[in-house]
């Protein structure tokens, strides 16, 4: 029987939802249906409407990841169902969306770099900069002396393929690699030689050993350049290296300074007594040609004084007294007749008084 106060036994199922929904609820669907632009309009089930919203939505994700851009230094490996199916050049392209095709960016015209004992802010590149710096840079030379050596490696992805299937992680595999043979090339070295005058073997050598291994691993990746950071002694031990070091450059400039002295004074002496040399050779070609000159004339003189006695000593007599006679301050010039008279002259005041 029909309850006479209106129960749920004569409202259909419609009102009976709403009595048992409170107003807030309804207001909310209300609100929705509004929003989604009446997509869900009265009178209509609700489902109908979220479908049609989901196929929104699911067209638009399929139209945002059918499409990709790649940089100017890079090639994107483009994979369908985890197969690869090709490498795309630098470019926009389009692919199969949601998930079909997968496009992995390598950056293959871009020089990368892995730091060992130290680390650059910013990086981009987990495998760039070492989880414990201390450990890698700790090394025993040669001679059994510890070290801590810093590098550097400078490289770049030469294959995508092998670079991203052939080796799992290559870039840690790299880091393991560089740091082996670091270790193995310091090791056959003294201390010495790896922090003076063996920085670059040791780079050169490093740098081969490197691009062989990668080459015998496939990693995909060419090595272009080993470079030595700082390189130092153990804390400990590290006042007592400086002395040294102080001592040895001490050394080398006192070493300098002599040979800078030794090359001026050396030269100039080399200089004075070529100098000296050819002076006494022109002093001893002068004597020589001089005293054959004299002898040459006393010979032609000779000569002249066999043919005529007389007029020779005669011409003698009178150039050398053209020789004396200028030097002669008093001149008495007295004749045979006249020889008493020298008695008469006061010689000695002439010499005393000369005019």
């Amino acid at each position: 029987m029909p309850d006479p106060n209106g129960g749920p036994e004569d409202r259909g199922p419609w009102q009976s939802r709403q009595k048992r929904n409170p107003p807030e609820i309804d207001d909310l669907l209300r609100q929705g249906r509004d929003r989604l632009g009446g997509l869900l309009p009265d009178g209509r089930p609700p489902l109908r409407g979220v479908l049609v919203a989901g196929a929104i939505v699911l067209a638009a994700v399929a139209a945002w990841s059918s499409y990709y851009t790649v940089p100017s230094d890079s090639v994107a490996v483009v994979q369908r169902f985890g197969r690869y199916t090709a490498e795309v050049p630098p470019g926009l392209h389009f692919k199969f969306p949601l998930g079909i095709d997968v496009a992995t960016l390598v950056p293959v015209k871009r020089q990368l770099k892995q730091e060992f004992g130290f680390t650059t802010p910013g990086r981009s590149d987990p495998f760039q900069s070492p989880s414990d710096g201390r450990r890698e840079t700790e090394m025993v030379t040669g001679d059994l002396n510890a070290a801590l050596v810093e590098w550097v490696v400078q490289y770049r992805i030469s294959d995508p393929l092998k670079f991203l299937f052939e080796v799992r992680e290559p870039s840690a595999t790299l880091r393991y690699v560089s740091e082996s043979v670091m270790r193995e090339v310091v090791g056959d070295r003294t201390v010495d030689e790896v922090i003076t005058i063996g920085r670059q073997e040791i780079e050169s050598e490093a740098l081969l050993k490197m691009q062989a291994l990668s080459i015998k691993y496939a990693m995909g990746i060419s090595i272009d350049q080993v470079q030595l950071k700082n390189i130092n002694p153990p804390e400990p031990v590290q006042a007592s290296f400086n002395e040294v070091n102080q001592a040895q450059q001490e050394k080398e400039r006192l070493i300098n300074e002599a040979r800078r002295e030794y090359n001026k004074v050396i030269p100039l002496a080399e200089g004075e007594k070529d100098q000296r040399i050819r002076e006494a050779d022109g002093y001893r070609l002068k004597r020589i040609n001089e005293a054959e000159g004299d002898a040459a004339r006393f010979t032609a003189l000779l000569a002249e004084y066999v043919k005529a006695p007389e007029v020779t000593r005669r011409r003698i007599y009178i150039e050398t007294l053209q020789d004396v006679l200028p030097s002669i301050l008093s001149k008495i010039i007295v004749e045979g007749s006249t020889a008493s008279i020298l008695p008469l002259l006061n010689l000695d005041r002439l010499q005393e008084d000369p005019p």
